[in-house]
């Protein structure tokens, strides 16, 4: 166990965090996305069969201007794609192969920013995603995007 509360690293890379409010919730094993792991912790869960994905939003996360700076959203909504994906990848490797993204609000400090979404297509070698980021019901970014799969280097 970690101080994150997570337990060690499983084989696909994703661990459930067991310890403090995203008990019970998913991530990427630390340090497996040196990106990610610096902006976030991201997290994400299957309910109802959909996955959720949540973040809570820090300080760093602000632009000049006091809201969620767009690229935070952004990446954010990256990783949604791939947890939104994680039932039909299985234990496959995959890349964005396109993101497209369009901005409805501002987001801030007052409450965790939730992302869900759908598998549009799933075919032997790319998955079609598309999802909505919110943040306490309040839109603040639509987006879609097309992952490949890819071998997995040993």
């Amino acid at each position: 166990m970690n101080g994150e509360g997570l337990p060690p690293t499983m084989s696909s890379g994703a661990v459930t965090v067991t310890e403090g409010p995203f008990a019970g919730w998913t991530t990427w094993s630390q340090g497996s996305d040196p990106y990610e792991t610096s902006i976030g912790p991201f997290y994400f869960r299957t309910e109802n069969g959909r996955s959720r994905c949540a973040f809570q939003p820090r300080r760093e996360h602000l632009n000049g201007g006091g809201t969620i700076h767009g690229g935070a959203l952004m990446s954010f909504a990256d990783f949604a794609l791939f947890a939104i994906a994680h039932n039909a990848l299985a234990d496959a490797h995959a890349v964005t192969l396109t993101f497209s993204s369009e901005f409805i609000g501002a987001g801030g400090l007052d409450g965790m920013v939730e992302a869900e979404g759908e598998v549009i297509r799933d075919t032997r070698s790319v998955i079609f995603v598309r999802g909505l980021v919110t943040q306490a019901l309040r839109p603040l970014l639509s987006f879609s995007g097309t992952l490949k799969k890819i071998a997995r280097r040993e």
